[in-house]
């Protein structure tokens, strides 16, 4: 995500990074000026909600505390450990209630460049085997559950390669290191194409960007940054509608595709940076995806302690 920004901003990267606010044309730019053992504890909540026409009929929320450590740090890149701690989760849903454990005590290190913006995820054969060994053990405890056994085995399947791992298992950490990397001009919007992951398997989607500085603050030495995503509706529902004619949900009652509703899905994301560290104060991620009168809505807050 990161490095397809970086392309989208090319033409207003500033060359000279040894001040990331600069009142004197409003810029701002995104920098991780960090140190070996720096840390950071940050609470993080994550709420899913399914609204159809003005009710909400479904609920799911989730907190928990990830503490973030600078591990090691060169003239080229950082390398970061996130460890996932203190899971606690409001649903009825028993399959939801386990599955949202499965982190409980991991930590996934990450390598950044050094600006802070996201080039991989170094143990990422450590992330598999853990969200494996977790998920073998839930298929034991869930026996009972409808269709329990058929939803942890796609869950073990986004997470078997580097990449599904790189798009899936670390969201929170790609929101937050969203701006890495970036220049921005207070009320100047940027817009420009990316890709991002299709987890049904196929070709990336299509998404539409348009990024915006929109507040700095000067005497608190932070910055107010916003990213909106759209993604391509007729690549997205192509992909669903082959999802979920391969899954069988829909046995013999499957729509044609013509018939299909058509899905749609925009991101807004919005985070207050301290501009002399790079480390993120607040941020705020809210995915939305609609289809024929339901509505999906996803969102994930990030706040330090």
């Amino acid at each position: 995500m990161n490095k397809t920004i970086l392309i989208i901003l090319s033409a207003i990267i500033h060359l000279n990074i040894s001040a990331q606010i600069n009142m004197d044309d409003s810029s701002v730019q995104v920098v991780g000026y960090w140190s070996v053992n720096d840390k950071q504890s940050f609470d993080m909540t994550y709420g899913k909600y399914k609204i159809k026409e003005s009710d909400t009929t479904s609920r799911e929320f989730i907190t928990y505390e990830v503490d973030i450590t600078i591990k090691d740090s060169t003239a080229t890149s950082y390398t970061i450990e996130w460890l996932y701690k203190n899971y606690e989760i409001q649903s009825d849903n028993p399959l939801v209630q386990k599955l949202s454990k499965v982190a409980e005590d991991l930590a996934v290190v990450i390598k950044t460049d050094e600006f802070g913006a996201v080039q991989e995820v170094v143990n990422w054969e450590e992330v598999r085997d853990y969200i494996q060994k977790t998920t073998k053990i839930l298929k034991k405890e869930l026996t009972k559950v409808p269709n329990a056994d058929q939803i942890i085995g796609q869950i073990m399947g986004i997470y078997m390669s580097k990449e599904a791992i790189e798009g899936n298992a670390i969201k929170d950490a790609l929101q937050f290191y969203t701006f890495h990397g970036g220049a921005y001009t207070l009320n100047e919007k940027v817009t420009g194409q990316m890709q991002i992951m299709n987890n049904y398997g196929g070709d990336p989607f299509d998404t539409e960007v348009t990024l915006s500085l929109d507040e700095i603050d000067e005497e608190d030495g932070s910055s107010i940054i916003r990213m909106y995503q759209l993604v391509n509706s007729e690549q997205l529902t192509n992909a669903t509608y082959g999802y979920l004619q391969k899954l069988g949900s829909f046995g013999n009652q499957m729509p044609s595709r013509e018939e299909f509703p058509a899905l749609t899905n925009e991101v807004w994301t919005a985070s207050r940076i301290h501009s002399e560290t790079g480390w993120v104060t607040y941020s705020i991620e809210t995915k939305q995806i609609k289809a024929e009168g339901t509505t999906n809505i996803e969102e994930r807050i990030i706040q330090l302690k």
